[in-house]
C-alpha cells in the first residue's frame, strides 16, 4: 500500500504561502544564467574529471590485455611494464581525483555565494507593501529553511551531478570501444530505470513543494505565535494557538511520509537496474565469448567498465533526487524574482506638499473592501488625527498616505501626483511611516542614527538624539556614537529604541509625517514628554497621526473619525464635541 497524496496542499496560492514560488521557467533561466557566470569553472571541472576518469578505466584495460595474452598462450606478460602503467594511471587517478573534489568545491561555494547575494538584493529591493502582507513566517523559512536546503545542493549535487554525467558518458563510450556487443546489456536496465525515474518525478516535485510550504506554515503560525505572545496570553487564546500549530505540523508531516515513500519506490528500482546490467554483460558477454564475436580479456574489461557504472548512475540518481528538493527551494528563492518591483517609470513628479485620498478603496484580500470610498484631503503643514475604534481601518487608511500600498479603486496623490506610481525611494524623501514598531540593528549607535542619512556629521546625530531627549542616555553610553547596540550590544529599553527610531526619523527630515501611535511604547508621562520635545521638530510639518490615545487627538487642526473603513466624521476637535456624534462618545469614554 502507498502513502496517498495529502488532501492539504499548503503551497496552493490561496493557502499560507504569499510570496510566489518562481516557475520553472523562471528558475532554469536563473540556473542558466549561474552557469553562464561560473562557466571557466564549471569547463575546469568537467576537464579534471575526464582525465581522472580516463585514468580509473587503465586499470580494466591492462586487465583485460593479460587475460587476452594468458588465453592466446602468451608465455612472457611483461608484468614490470603493466604495473608501472598502472601506478602512473593510479598516480594521475588520485591527483586529478583531488582536484575534482577542490574544483566541486570551489564551484559549489561560488554558487552558493551568489545566490545568496542575489535572493538578499532582490529581498531588500521588494515594495514594502509585499513584505508586510508576507509576514515573517514566509520570508524566514527562505532565508533559513530554504537556504540551509541548497547549501548542500551547491556545494555537493551541482559538481557531482555534473562529475557523474561525464563519468556515465565516458564509461559507456569506452564499453562501446572496447565490446561493442556489450553495450546491449546497458539497454536491458533502461527501461527499468526509466519507468522507475519517470513514475518517481512526475510526483515527486510538488510533493517536495507542498513539503517547503507546509514548513513554512509551520513557521509561519509559531513565529506569528512568539511575536505576539502577550496578546495571545491576555485574550487567553493559548489552545487555540496550539491547536492551529498542531495542524499544521500534522499537516506538514503527511507530506514529508508522502515524500519518504516516494523514494523506498526509487530506490529499489535503481538497485533492479544495477543488477540487470552487471546480469546483462555476464549472461550475454559469455554467450559472445562463447559464439567467439568478443574475448575473454574484452568480456573481462567489459564486466569491469560495467561494474564500474554503478556507482556514477547511483550518484546522478542519488544528486538528481536532491536537486528535486533544491529545486523546491530554488523556485522559493527565486520566486521574488517575480513580484514586480517598485516602479520607476517617470511619472509627473510632485508639485506641492498636499497628500489627498480620493473615493479610495482597498482590502488585503480579493474582493474583500477594508477602505470603502474614502475621501480625505490633508493641506501642507496641518495635523490631521484618524480615530475611531479598533479594527475601523485607522491603520490601513495611514500606510496608504504613506504610499505603502496603492488603493484599489481611486487615488492617492501627492502634489498632485500619485504615490503608487512613484519608486520608494522618492516616497520616502517626502513621506515617511512611524509605526508601532521599530528595530536597533547590530553595530554602533552612529551606525543606528546614518540609516536615515548615511552623510550625517555627528553634530547632526546629536541634534537629533537631543530633538527626541534621548541624548541625556546617549552621552552615558561608555563609548558614544560608537557604543555598539542590538542583538550581543548594550542592551537598550523599549523606550529609548523608539527614540532612535524617532532620531533617525529627524534625520530623514520629510516634510509629511504619518504615526501610527509612534510613542506607544512609552509610559504615559515619558510619552507626552516626547510628545511636547517633538512638537518644535513637526512644526511646519504636516502630519497624519494615527490616535489611539485621544490625547493625541485633542491637538489636531482637523480630526477624521473613521468606522467601518469610512469617514463618518471630520473637523476640529470643539467642533465634533459640540456635534455629540460617535467623536463626542469617543471622547466622554476616554474621560471617563
Amino acid at each position: 500500500m502507498g502513502v496517498p497524496e495529502p488532501a492539504y496542499d499548503p503551497s496552493a496560492p490561496e493557502d499560507v504561502t504569499i510570496l510566489p514560488v518562481g516557475s520553472p521557467a523562471t528558475v532554469r533561466s536563473y540556473v542558466r544564467a549561474l552557469l553562464r557566470r561560473h562557466r571557466r569553472t564549471f569547463a575546469l571541472l568537467i576537464v579534471v574529471n575526464s582525465i581522472a576518469v580516463i585514468a580509473s578505466m587503465a586499470g580494466p584495460q591492462l586487465l583485460g590485455g593479460v587475460v587476452d595474452d594468458l588465453a592466446a598462450g602468451a608465455r612472457e606478460l611483461h608484468l614490470g611494464r603493466i604495473v608501472a602503467l598502472f601506478g602512473v594511471a593510479l598516480l594521475v587517478q588520485t591527483v586529478f581525483t583531488q582536484q575534482v573534489r577542490l574544483r566541486s568545491a570551489v564551484l559549489g561555494e561560488e554558487i552558493l555565494a551568489d545566490l545568496r547575494e542575489d535572493f538578499l538584493v532582490r529581498s531588500v529591493g521588494l515594495p514594502p507593501s509585499v513584505l508586510e502582507r508576507a509576514g515573517t513566517g514566509d520570508l524566514l523559512s527562505r532565508i533559513t529553511t530554504d537556504i540551509d536546503r541548497l547549501a548542500d545542493a551547491m556545494r555537493k549535487a551541482v559538481p557531482q551531478l555534473a562529475v557523474g554525467l561525464v563519468w556515465t558518458v565516458l564509461l559507456i563510450g569506452a564499453l562501446c570501444v572496447t565490446a561493442p556487443p556489450l553495450a546491449l546489456a546497458v539497454l536491458i536496465a533502461v527501461p527499468v530505470l526509466l519507468t522507475g525515474c519517470r513514475w518517481y518525478f512526475r510526483r515527486a516535485p510538488h510533493a517536495y513543494r507542498a513539503e517547503a510550504a507546509g514548513y513554512a506554515a509551520v513557521a509561519a503560525a509559531l513565529a506569528e505565535t512568539v511575536d505576539a505572545g502577550r496578546t495571545v496570553e491576555a485574550h487567553r487564546l493559548g489552545a487555540r494557538r496550539i491547536a492551529l500549530s498542531e495542524r499544521r505540523i500534522a499537516e506538514w508531516t503527511a507530506w514529508e511520509r508522502r515524500t519518504m515513500w516516494l523514494r523506498t519506490v526509487l530506490f529499489p528500482a535503481v538497485s533492479l537496474s544495477n543488477m540487470l546490467i552487471m546480469g546483462g554483460v555476464l549472461l550475454l558477454g559469455g554467450a559472445f565469448v562463447l559464439q567467439g564475436w568478443i574475448s575473454v580479456g574484452q568480456l573481462t574489461t567489459g564486466a569491469l567498465l560495467a561494474q564500474m557504472l554503478v556507482e556514477p548512475v547511483g550518484l546522478i540518481l542519488r544528486w538528481y533526487d536532491e536537486l528535486q528538493v533544491a529545486q523546491v527551494s530554488l523556485a522559493r528563492l527565486v520566486g521574488v524574482r517575480e513580484i514586480e518591483p517598485d516602479s520607476t517609470a517617470d511619472g509627473r513628479p510632485p508639485h506641492g506638499k498636499d497628500v489627498r485620498a480620493s473615493d479610495v478603496r482597498f482590502g488585503y484580500h480579493a474582493d474583500v473592501d477594508v477602505l470603502h470610498g474614502v475621501s480625505l484631503e490633508v493641506a501642507p503643514g496641518s495635523r490631521v488625527a484618524l480615530v475611531g475604534p479598533s479594527g475601523a481601518g485607522k491603520s490601513t487608511l495611514g500606510r496608504l498616505l504613506a504610499g505603502i500600498y496603492g488603493p484599489r479603486r481611486g487615488a492617492v496623490t501627492l502634489g498632485g501626483a500619485h504615490l503608487s506610481e512613484m519608486p520608494t525611494e522618492e516616497v520616502r524623501r517626502h513621506v515617511a511611516l512611524v509605526n508601532q514598531e521599530h528595530h536597533v540593528f547590530v553595530g554602533s549607535l552612529r551606525d543606528n542614527l546614518r540609516l536615515a542619512r548615511p552623510d550625517a556629521q555627528d553634530a547632526e546625530l546629536w541634534a537629533a538624539l537631543g530633538a527626541v531627549d534621548a541624548d541625556g542616555w546617549a552621552t552615558s553610553l561608555p563609548d558614544g556614537l560608537d557604543s555598539e547596540v542590538g542583538s550581543g550590544g548594550l542592551t537598550v529599553t523599549p523606550a529609548q529604541a523608539q527614540q532612535i527610531a524617532l532620531a533617525r526619523l529627524v534625520l530623514a527630515d520629510p516634510h509629511t509625517l504619518v504615526l501610527d501611535e509612534a510613542t506607544s511604547l512609552l509610559d504615559p508621562r515619558a510619552a507626552r514628554h516626547l510628545e511636547r520635545s517633538l512638537a518644535q521638530v513637526l512644526e511646519g510639518r504636516t502630519v497624519i497621526a494615527i490616535a489611539h490615545r485621544l490625547h493625541t487627538a485633542h491637538d489636531a487642526d482637523v480630526i477624521a473619525v473613521v468606522e467601518n473603513g469610512r469617514i463618518s466624521e471630520l473637523g476640529s476637535h470643539d467642533a465634533l464635541v459640540a456635534a455629540d456624534g460617535p467623536y463626542a462618545a469617543l471622547w466622554r469614554s476616554w474621560h471617563g
